[in-house]
């Protein structure tokens, strides 16, 4: 299942795409007015039941698509996460633990919406991701195959990023990471998606691939990364991690090429979709 949240005629609702249309699952499930909240109750049953035989109510194409979960408790994001990022960054040996930070909930668009680039700087860059969204809350997870059974579904995620703002303090890049509307994360959640097997991931700049790799090329697995989080922090259902990015196809330009009103960025993944946003430049 394909579950979305969006605007339709003016109003905020939560569905399941079903080919080219969306059921509406807000007036199907009328004690839920968001799909963070049937995540947080563990209803994804109903959910599934609720759409069982039903014909979409909307056309995709109508809808304005919103982040699938519009207020999650957690973005945990994690960085130098794909075996040939040494190439970015200067390390001889794998880290031997994941680096982390956060994301805000305001900080990402969904798919169609616009990136912006801020008025104080002109160093928008992109990273495609694949997303976990956890479907129960967990502490101390075993590594491995347990560790699969708490994620409820994957989505898709660009870690935009401010560059000159990721030291812009000595030692953090929270900064660089949490500008309004600077990332994106859709354009749905996949609750289907095989997690034992590899899943391909590729980015798009202007329709030319920019990134392309897959997760058996992670240092830390999906699996290794729930086992690690939980040894100190309890997640919660309906919280994403974002679980890094490959290195960039194009070798680095002198000087840098930053995102620019006009441009394109699509994330794909076969096994989930396509992520979709241009930019704008703050007014």
């Amino acid at each position: 299942m394909r579950l979305a949240s969006y605007h339709m005629r003016g109003r905020p609702s939560f569905g399941a795409v079903v080919g080219d249309g969306i059921v509406d699952l807000r007036a199907r499930l009328s004690r839920f007015s968001t799909l963070s909240e049937v995540f947080r109750a563990k209803a994804l049953d109903q959910a599934i039941a609720a759409v069982a035989g039903v014909r979409p109510d909307v056309p995709l194409s109508e809808v304005e698509l919103l982040p699938p979960l519009l207020a999650p408790e957690k973005i945990l994001c994690i960085g130098i996460n794909y075996q040939n990022r040494e190439r970015d960054y200067d390390f001889a040996e794998p880290p031997k633990y994941p680096s982390m930070f956060y994301r805000a909930p305001n900080s990402v668009v969904g798919s169609g919406q616009k990136l912006i680039r801020p008025k104080i700087s002109e160093q928008l860059d992109y990273e495609g991701e694949i997303a976990l969204v956890i479907g129960r809350e967990c502490k101390h997870v075993a590594k491995e195959r347990a560790a699969l059974s708490v994620i409820a579904g994957v989505t898709l995620c660009n870690d935009g990023t401010i560059r000159d703002w990721i030291r812009h303090g000595k030692f953090n890049v929270t900064q660089g990471k949490n500008f309004d509307c600077s990332g994106s994360i859709g354009p749905w959640i996949s609750t289907d998606v095989d997690l034992t097997k590899p899943l391909k991931l590729l980015v798009r700049k202007n329709g030319e691939i920019t990134q392309e790799d897959t997760t058996a090329n992670m240092i830390f697995s999906f699996a290794q990364l729930i086992a690690y989080v939980t040894t100190f922090m309890t997640l919660k259902p309906g919280d994403i991690i974002s679980t890094g990015t490959p290195v960039k196809k194009e070798a680095k330009a002198d000087p840098p090429v930053w995102l620019k009103s006009g441009d394109m960025i699509e994330v794909e993944c076969p096994a989930i979709g396509v992520l979709r946003n241009s930019v704008a430049y703050e007014i």
